[in-house]
C-alpha cells in the first residue's frame, strides 16, 4: 500500500482536503471498519503525545511577547477540546489572548477565517501581526489574511512547498530570539 506525502500533505493543518479511510479502502479493494480504525489511531497519538514538550523556542517566544507587552491568538484548524487540551499538557494555556479553533469558524485554513477571526478578537490589523505557520494550508490561511507570515517547517511539512509571500522560514524558533526575528521582519 502507498500513500504519498504529496497526497497527505492536502490535510496537513485543514480539515476535508483528505479522506484517508476512504484511500486505505481504495488501496484494499473493500470497505473498511472506520471507526475501529478512527479509535486505534485516537489511542496511538494519545500514546505518542504523552510527555512530549512543545517545540524548541515555543515557551521563549511565548515568555518574550508577554515581556514585551504582545498580545498573542492562536489560529487552528482543530477542535477546541485538542488544542486548549494540549496546550493545558505543555503549559502554554495562560499565553493566548484569544483561541480561536475550527469550532468557532464555519471554513478552516487555507480559508483565512480562523486568523480574520483572531485578528477581531486582538483587535489587531492584519499588517501588523506575525502568524507563525508549520503548514502550507495554514500559511496560505495567513497570507490571504493580510498578515506576515513566518513558516516553522515540521518534520514533515519541512519536505512541502509553501506558498510565494513568506516573510521568513525558520527551521526552529529556538534558532532567533523573537526581539530579533521582529527587528527584521
Amino acid at each position: 500500500m502507498d500513500l504519498p506525502l504529496s497526497l497527505w500533505a492536502r490535510a496537513i493543518g485543514t480539515r476535508g482536503g483528505f479522506d484517508p479511510y476512504a484511500h486505505l479502502e481504495e488501496q484494499l479493494g473493500r470497505t473498511i471498519d472506520r471507526a475501529s480504525f478512527d479509535a486505534r489511531r485516537r489511542a496511538l497519538y494519545e500514546e505518542r503525545m504523552q510527555g512530549q514538550a512543545a517545540r524548541p523556542g515555543v515557551s521563549a517566544y511565548l515568555e518574550t511577547a508577554r515581556t514585551l507587552g504582545i498580545r498573542v491568538g492562536l489560529a487552528s484548524s482543530s477542535g477546541r477540546s485538542w488544542v486548549e487540551g494540549y496546550l493545558r499538557q505543555l503549559g502554554l494555556f495562560g499565553f493566548f489572548s484569544c483561541i480561536r479553533t475550527a469550532d468557532d469558524v464555519s471554513v478552516v485554513k487555507p480559508d483565512p477565517e480562523l486568523y480574520l477571526s483572531a485578528l477581531c478578537a486582538l483587535e489587531a490589523p492584519p499588517a501588523l501581526a506575525v502568524a507563525f505557520e508549520d503548514s502550507p494550508n495554514g500559511a496560505l490561511a495567513a497570507i490571504r489574511a493580510g498578515m506576515v507570515c513566518v513558516t516553522v517547517p515540521n518534520s514533515i511539512t519541512a519536505m512541502l512547498s509553501f506558498p510565494d509571500g513568506i516573510a521568513r522560514r525558520l527551521s526552529s524558533m529556538g534558532d532567533v530570539p523573537l526581539s530579533e526575528l521582529l527587528a527584521g521582519l
